[in-house]
């Protein structure tokens, strides 16, 4: 079957929230640390148990081979039912004693396993002779056994230390840890399930708004984000993103509507124009004249007109990078220029430190507006059209005005006539797009300035800008346009 094939339909992705992600991140991290901890401090207890009870075992054993070997002792002097016993029994051990032929004299409680190696010691000539059995098990217990010749084949006397006990005690411990262990993970596991939900709260709120913006279009959603952390910072740009986005479609909205309504005047009078085409071997050689200097006009403004809006909808020569520029040599390379286009007397006036950051086609461009708007209103004057370029107190700070004796701007026309297309009564037979001045206002906000206007004392009119630095492209539509 021919025509579009519909892409496999795609498994969607099972989501895991941040919140989750960092809460299990964070039990899992304090669960390592934790049984890292507890293998380790359990380890090291163990140890110091074990080595502790080995050591007391062996220093009750040397004891009693010291003491057998510095007196003469028989079974009979450790013996339970001889006076003084409790001095020669080590404390804290199990005592049995062994007689000549390795028989138990007086059983231990409880009563101790005897080998043959154990019989063959009591028989020794040496006194403080010594065997030893680890890991004896009696009944459930478990003991070590040392047993010690009395010397002279008098016997021997075995002692045992139950090492059963500790271990259950280390076993013990090690329940607990184990115990401490997962009550740590679980409450590291709801805290920092917590504190996932409240570091990603605003992050939820800011996915919540970035999501309707997808899905409805809208830019002018207000992102509620506070703080001064990360977040909050993250928040403001995109709050400040979304009110770029959204004037920059306010302002390519209204471009469209306006280059629309403009665009349609000269085009009607074309079509008009050239439906006369049509009959053109009909009307009298004056009327061809008047209809083809009519249609050149036409096309005139009409290339003009959209020139100009390429230039204000690209914003005028963006790319261009900005440099340091002395907007007085700008001034006079328009000056210059200005001069040979229309013939007239033009003055240039400078003063103070003139230079500043900025991109100078763009200047050039503001100049030239302002120079070409004076000529244009000023045409039959006789007095020169003066431009002044005034370096301000503030470093980086130049003041553009153009000054012209035509027939003024009127007050209400004064505050309007930066917009897009706005042609005051007066200049509405004259020819232009309304465009100029506009591009010198965006000009003077993409550097930090403001476009003025106000009548000139005597006649005429001062129109100009000021730049205060270069912000890159950034157009404000809350710049105001203040009255002179």
């Amino acid at each position: 079957m021919r025509g579009l094939r519909r892409p496999l339909a795609r498994r969607r992705p099972e989501l895991v929230s941040l919140r989750t992600t960092f809460a299990v991140s964070f039990a899992a991290v304090t669960a390592a640390v934790t049984i890292l901890v507890g293998i380790l401090s359990y380890s090291s207890a163990a140890r110091l148990v074990r080595v502790d009870q080995q050591s007391v075992f062996t220093q009750v054993v040397q004891d009693v081979q010291d003491e057998v070997r510095q007196q003469e002792m028989s079974p009979a002097d450790f013996s339970s039912s001889s006076p003084g016993h409790d001095v020669v029994r080590p404390a804290r051990t199990d005592v049995q004693v062994l007689g000549a032929r390795g028989e138990v004299a007086d059983h231990g409680s409880p009563v101790l396993p005897v080998t043959a190696h154990d019989r063959s010691v009591a028989r020794a000539g040496a006194a403080g002779k010594l065997a030893e059995h680890k890991d004896v098990r009696v009944g459930d217990d478990l003991f070590r056994i040392a047993t010690v010749s009395l010397g002279d084949g008098r016997g021997a006397v075995q002692v045992a230390q139950e090492f059963s006990d500790t271990e259950d005690l280390l076993r013990a411990l090690q329940q607990r840890t184990l115990i401490l262990m997962s009550a740590v993970v679980v409450a590291a596991g709801l805290f920092g399930w917590w504190l996932a939900r409240r570091i990603t709260r605003r992050l939820r709120v800011l996915t919540s708004a970035a999501e309707d913006v997808a899905r409805t279009r809208q830019l002018g959603i207000e992102v509620p984000v506070a703080g001064l952390d990360e977040v909050g910072r993250l928040g403001r740009a995109f709050d400040r993103m979304l009110g770029r986005l959204a004037q920059s479609e306010e302002d390519q909205r209204r471009l469209v509507q306006d280059a629309g309504h403009e665009l349609r005047t000269p085009l009607t009078s074309l079509r008009t124009n050239i439906s006369l085409l049509r009959r053109i071997d009909e009307l009298p050689p004056a009327t061809r004249e008047d209809l083809v200097a009519d249609l050149s006009q036409e096309a005139r403004e009409l290339t003009d007109l959209v020139n100009e809006l390429v230039d204000l909808a690209a914003g005028q020569s963006d790319a261009e990078p900005p440099q340091r520029v002395d907007v007085a040599d700008i001034a006079e390379d328009v000056v210059g220029l200005a001069k040979r286009r229309t013939g007239r007397d033009i003055v240039l006036r400078t003063s103070g430190d003139t230079s500043a950051d900025g991109r100078p086609g763009m200047l050039q461009r503001a100049i030239s507006n302002l120079v070409e708007n004076a000529a244009k209103f000023d045409r039959d004057g006789q007095a020169p059209i003066e431009v002044v370029v005034t370096g301000l107190a503030r470093p980086g700070m130049v003041r553009v005005e153009v000054l012209d004796r035509g027939p003024g701007i009127a007050e209400p026309d004064l505050i309007r006539i930066f917009d897009r297309f706005y042609r005051a009564t007066d200049a509405r037979s004259l020819p232009g797009s309304g465009l100029g001045l506009s591009i010198v206002r965006e000009v003077a906000l993409a550097h930090a300035g403001a476009p003025f206007a106000s009548a000139r004392p005597g006649g005429g009119a001062i129109i100009g800008f000021t730049l205060g630095g270069f912000h890159g492209a950034t157009r404000g539509r809350d710049a105001a346009l203040p009255r002179a």
